[in-house]
């Protein structure tokens, strides 16, 4: 937990918030906080800056602090196109995907994806917020990604929301073309990846979104679990911004 995050309404008209949740035992019990101690922080969706612990109920675990938020948070760089994914890897990526700085996160139904994964809590804004909300305080930002929810990923890609984009690539196993091998820098809008459920898309979906002109790259030839292949594209793709 790199920056405390709090919600717009924790902190007051005068800049005052408190907390006694995982937030405050991780200040008591990793920070060693003591009143006076200036904290990394920041508002959910909002500026980041510091604040000043200002008392400690060390009975309550409750601390209050001070806040002062003027930076402007390090910006979201990508768009992923997600292939659901069993519940519980959906779990732990969500975080992750927060730390690596994604914008939107495109949550899609394709032709390996079971349909008993829509029903699984980590869908639901109330469960996922806080997973991802612990993602931004570990990269120490404050932008939090998009998720929305798309059973039919044809219609999405057909909507047109992604035809003004410049780069748009699609993961698949295989191929001539690496991942590595791409420069998404200097670049007038976001790049967008598409990500396949566990053993990739089908050939049927893949030529569609080839046709929409969505670029297809790998990671070489083994295959990779969704969780490991997303943050393994996300990391290269990084290096290349």
């Amino acid at each position: 937990m790199n920056r405390i995050l709090f919600e717009k309404e924790e902190i007051d008209e005068r800049g005052i918030a408190s907390f006694n949740d995982e937030r405050a035992e991780h200040v008591l019990n990793i920070l060693h906080g003591e009143v006076g101690q200036i904290l990394k922080t920041g508002e959910v969706n909002g500026l980041c800056g510091t604040s000043e612990i200002v008392s400690i109920d060390r009975d309550k675990k409750n601390i209050t602090v001070k806040t002062n938020h003027s930076i402007e948070s390090l910006k979201p760089w990508i768009d992923i196109i997600l292939a659901l994914p069993r519940p519980r890897v959906f779990k732990r990526m969500l975080p992750q995907l927060a730390t690596l700085g994604v914008r939107h996160i495109y949550v899609v139904g394709t032709q390996k994806v079971e349909k008993a994964y829509w029903g699984a809590q980590y869908l639901k804004d109330e469960i996922s917020r806080p997973a991802l909300i612990e993602g931004l305080m570990q990269g120490g930002t404050s932008i939090l990604p998009k998720t929305t929810l798309h059973r039919n990923f044809k219609y999405l890609i057909n909507s047109g929301e992604f035809d003004s984009r410049t780069q748009k690539i699609v993961a698949h196993p295989g191929g001539d073309k690496l991942i590595r091998e791409i420069d998404i820098s200097n670049q007038d809008d976001l790049p967008v990846v598409a990500i396949g459920a566990e053993g990739g898309w089908t050939d049927e979906e893949i030529d569609f979104l080839e046709s929409k002109s969505f670029t297809r790259l790998s990671l070489g030839q083994r295959i990779l679990r969704t969780d490991t292949a997303t943050i393994a594209i996300l990391a290269i793709l990084a290096v290349n911004t």
